[in-house]
């Protein structure tokens, strides 16, 4: 049975989806603040973790930093801020995927779902050498000549959504899509930002990038 932690401050919504969950099979875990969410995963090792940003303890996104020093638990983000910013800290800390209250409970037990599937698959391990880079997908590491570069949670996305496709130009609206989640399809500067900041950590010459290539108004492609 799929485990589910449920970090919410407000009781009533905490409970609906404690028995819209429980009612769809899932074990289901509750904590009311970031402190109790940090010990109940702790303690309780949960396949996904559905967390609401608005805290009274501390920010949601300090959770996920925290669940990040030592899980890689799939982690759905509840908020009732409409402002993208709040989706990008939340993406950036490590958060899996964002759904903005109020919300259908049929497509957060869809969502859910598929965070569970992808949880539980069993990733074979590729390495993917480009130059002197060497990306370990399973590991979720990259090197540089053999010395690690830390990526942030969208850097490494971006990175998966470009190398697991060589060859090919994946266009700005499903890299954003993909990476960024529904609502981003026209967010083109945070594609070409974090581009950058890709070509910065892993080119050679970042002002002639060689692996990263941009094909103007369509989109990038990984060229190995």
């Amino acid at each position: 049975m799929t485990r589910v932690l449920v970090v919410d401050d407000e009781p009533q919504i905490a409970r609906a989806l404690a028995i819209n969950l429980r009612a769809s099979g899932f074990e289901v875990v509750t904590a009311a603040d970031g402190s109790e969410a940090l010990s109940a995963a702790a303690e309780h090792r949960p396949d996904v973790v559905v967390l609401d940003l608005g805290l009274p303890d501390m920010d949601g996104v300090r959770v996920i930093t925290g669940l990040r020093e030592w899980s890689s638990v799939p982690i759905l983000v509840l908020s009732g801020r409409s402002d993208s910013a709040d989706k990008v800290d939340a993406l950036d800390a490590g958060a899996d995927d964002y759904v903005t209250k109020p919300f259908g409970m049929d497509e957060l037990l869809a969502r859910l779902r598929a965070m569970a599937r992808r949880s539980s698959a069993t990733e074979p391990e590729v390495a993917i050498r480009f130059g002197a880079v060497v990306v370990e997908t399973a590991a979720k590491r990259v090197t540089v000549d053999g010395d690690e570069v830390r990526l942030t949670p969208t850097e490494w996305h971006l990175l998966e959504a470009l190398v697991r496709h060589p060859g090919v130009l994946r266009s700005q609206r499903e890299l954003l899509s993909e990476v960024w989640g529904p609502g981003y399809e026209t967010a083109q500067g945070n594609l070409r930002l974090y581009v950058n900041q890709l070509r910065r950590k892993l080119e050679p010459d970042p002002s002639r990038p060689r692996f990263f290539r941009n094909e103007p108004g369509l989109g990038y492609r990984f060229e190995p």
